[in-house]
């Protein structure tokens, strides 16, 4: 019942019945469509709020009886019910427009995907939102403390923690990150053992030979500009990069799904490894960390826009750690890229990789970080910030297409 697809069958429907007193919302299921609650129960519920017995019903009083069945809504989507019933913009609903609102908003608001903070308020009818918050409640398994402690560590309202808590299934699991991890992992332990070293490999004459790596003499393999993700320039790199993608990775895959968090990772990289084509021309590039710093900065981003909402445990102090692994990374990166090259005149790897993971983690990742209930494509902002991304990456392709020969740049000799 999406989009257009009006009469395509639905595999579960629910329909909403209100009893006289409006206490709560039962949850009715069908398999094929959409059924309406009896007339007499809307009445019902419409006289509850009319006891004067006008025919008409407040905006306000409507605004109650929103707030009465639990079903909160951000202001924006309180305003557009409020003006969908109010077509006289007179302040006052009848009857008609009450049953029409209802029923009519309910039908568009399953069929969004992403709109959680009205669906799951209908599907979980048995749960209401009640004063107490999440972190109060007792008696819950290993996995749901840890869907909890996951909810408030990326969520800033209490609703959506909710919300959240209660429709996550762990179906999918969150795999994507856990995979590239023991890809890369997979690929270090590979070279480490084909190269006879762990710590530094970038040091092995036979290093940058592997088709993986981004060398600036191989610019026109253009696989390299992603796979160079899964080299690492040793053990100490490796270790810092899967920390941070693991710790911050693993649990915003599990709020905002694969879909999301893969599109800001392999923003990240691709942006990462455009960055050292544009600005570090000479130097090779390798590692997750234009993945990483996306997400991460993303992440700290959102925190810190978020601040009085955000109720993980140690916010400043986990923060300030984020903050301090990034650096010593980043000061590990720059101290490599300037220290004296094993095999001269091929630069070490390149560090401007971190700094374009950021710009994407800024813009891009706050976007799909701060929408968990919208769908992406129906934000203004995240298409501006796409298309920004989109012009990067093709001034960056004709810059690597026409500048290099242009500005006569002195390249190092291949691998």
């Amino acid at each position: 019942m999406t989009g257009g697809t009006r009469g395509a069958p639905v595999n579960s429907s629910p329909a909403v019945a209100a009893n006289a007193e409006g206490e709560e919302i039962e949850v009715l299921e069908s398999t094929d469509v959409l059924p309406v609650a009896p007339e007499d129960q809307w009445k019902s519920l419409f006289d509850k709020y009319d006891p004067e017995n006008s025919g008409f019903i407040s905006t306000e009083r409507f605004r109650d009886l929103l707030a009465t069945h639990g079903s909160e809504l951000d202001p924006h989507k309180l305003e557009v019910l409020l003006a969908l019933a109010d077509g006289n913009a007179d302040g006052k609903i009848c009857y008609q427009d009450f049953v029409n609102l209802s029923v009519n908003q309910l039908k568009r608001t399953m069929s969004n995907k992403r709109s959680n903070s009205f669906r799951r308020a209908i599907l979980q009818g048995s749960r209401q939102l009640k004063g107490c918050s999440l972190r109060d409640e007792v008696g819950l398994g290993l996995s749901q403390r840890l869907v909890r402690h996951v909810a408030y560590e990326t969520l800033p309202r209490e609703v959506d923690r909710k919300w959240y808590f209660d429709s996550y299934t762990y179906c999918p699991p969150p795999l994507l990150i856990l995979a590239i991890t023991i890809a890369e992992v997979a690929v270090f332990m590979y070279y480490g053992f084909q190269l006879d070293r762990l710590v530094l490999q970038v040091s092995s004459p036979s290093f940058l030979k592997s088709p993986l790596p981004y060398h600036p003499q191989l610019r026109a393999q253009a696989w390299r500009y992603l796979s160079y993700c899964f080299m690492h320039t040793g053990i100490e790199h490796l270790s810092l990069n899967m920390a941070m993608q693991l710790l911050v990775g693993v649990p915003l895959e599990m709020v905002h799904g694969a879909l999301r968090i893969g599109l800001v990772y392999v923003c990240g990289v691709l942006a990462g490894s455009l960055a050292v084509s544009v600005t570090d021309m000479t130097a090779p590039v390798v590692g997750s960390s234009g993945g990483v710093y996306a997400l991460v900065s993303a992440h700290l981003a959102n925190v810190v826009m978020n601040w009085s909402g955000m109720k993980c445990q140690f916010k400043l102090f986990r923060m300030a750690m984020a903050l301090v692994c990034m650096s010593v990374e980043f000061g590990r990166a720059v101290w490599l890229r300037f220290y004296p090259p094993a095999f001269p005149p091929c630069p070490n790897p390149s560090f401007v990789a971190h700094l374009g993971g950021v710009m994407v983690g800024l813009t891009l990742g706050v976007v799909v970080l701060q929408n968990y209930e919208q769908r992406l494509q129906e934000q203004s902002l995240f298409w501006i910030f796409f298309c920004v991304y989109t012009l990067f990456v093709l001034c960056a392709v004709f810059w690597n297409i026409f500048a290099y020969s242009l500005l006569d740049v002195r390249l190092p000799p291949p691998p």
